[in-house]
């Protein structure tokens, strides 16, 4: 079986990038604005669900 190497980012990095604090990316996937992987005890949020994210975000 082969796997397509996906490449996931963590609440914090998100936090880190979109410099707002870890609770508000925490927020945005409990409300269903950003889709996540639950893995363990951290959620994974996959690059092209980021990217759909602030595409949903974006004001003319």
């Amino acid at each position: 079986m082969k796997i397509n190497a996906k490449e996931f980012y963590t609440a914090d990095d998100l936090a880190k990038v979109l410099q707002v604090n870890i609770m508000t990316i925490y927020r945005y996937i409990k409300a269903g604005k950003l889709i996540a992987h639950k893995i363990g005890k951290e959620f994974r949020i996959d690059k092209t669900e980021f990217e759909r994210f602030l595409k949903s975000t974006k004001i003319n």
